[in-house]
């Protein structure tokens, strides 16, 4: 049997009056799925902002153990 597919055009205040009238289980899963999505949003915002081709892994590489170094020395210092 083919499924058929419908739109419907729907404005903010009419799905937040369909969300009010979902059972708490519900809500507390669409707003996981809202989350999760905002997430995947925001991470590959994030992403893209620091993607560079200007720095190597080696350099990488060394700062982070430069770091680790000066992190390490100030621990035995104290």
């Amino acid at each position: 049997m083919k499924a058929n597919n419908y739109q419907i055009n729907l404005g903010f205040e009419q799905i937040l009056d369909l969300v009010k009238q979902l059972p708490r289980k519900e809500k507390l899963k669409l707003t996981k799925a809202l989350e999760k999505e905002m997430i995947k949003t925001k991470l590959s915002s994030l992403l893209e902002a620091f993607k560079t081709d200007k720095i190597s892994q080696k350099t990488i590489d060394q700062e982070v153990e430069l770091v680790r170094a000066s992190i390490y020395a100030k621990s035995k210092n104290k």
